[in-house]
């Protein structure tokens, strides 16, 4: 299975979401499952480094927008790098070469992810698979998201999220996912 990790670039090693999402990346390797993230720094370095660790595969999807913004490069975690001209571009890459989706915690850009995920899963353009969003952030935001805007969003439409309080929670819920479907890495 292929699984793409999205979350924020600041945290660092030695953070807590650091360490959370070394443990989902291990998991992800242990399991024989390949990891699509951003390819640079923070969660995706923490995935990366993990899943690398346990033998697993890590493909780096990465844009020169970002590196000519932020002066990066992929993370020494990355086995096989996508390098696209566009941010645009780099979402709908992983996006559309995931099996599933998980959300770490993070900011504007992971809020991007998680929702055109979620939108082009309720349209149709991709298949419906679990998008596991991690930590009590995404679920108080997606709260107070349901609470004012609702009426916007069918019942049915809701089941796509699955809120996980940690990186755990995360794993029953994919290891579940990866049990009733035949896809593999």
């Amino acid at each position: 299975m292929k699984i793409a990790v999205y979350g924020g670039a600041q945290p660092k090693p030695g953070d807590d979401v650091y360490q959370q999402g070394i443990l989902l990346g291990q998991w992800i390797g242990e399991n024989g499952h390949t990891v699509l993230t951003g390819g640079y720094m923070g969660i995706m370095e923490a995935v990366s480094q993990g899943a690398a660790e346990k033998g697993g595969h890590v493909i780096g999807v990465t844009c020169l927008e970002l590196e000519e913004w932020r002066n990066a490069k992929a993370n020494r975690w990355v086995k096989e790098e996508w390098k696209l001209p566009t941010l645009r571009e780099r979402l709908w890459t992983i996006l559309s070469n995931s099996d599933l989706g998980i959300a770490m915690p993070g900011g504007a850009g992971t809020l991007a992810e998680i929702s055109m995920l979620w939108n082009h899963q309720i349209i149709g353009i991709l298949p419906n698979s679990p998008i596991i969003v991690v930590g009590d952030g995404w679920h108080k935001m997606f709260e107070v998201f349901y609470s004012h805007l609702g009426k916007y969003i069918a019942d049915h439409d809701r089941h796509h999220l699955h809120f996980a309080d940690d990186v755990k929670q995360a794993i029953q819920i994919a290891e579940q996912y990866a049990k009733t479907t035949a896809i593999s890495s």
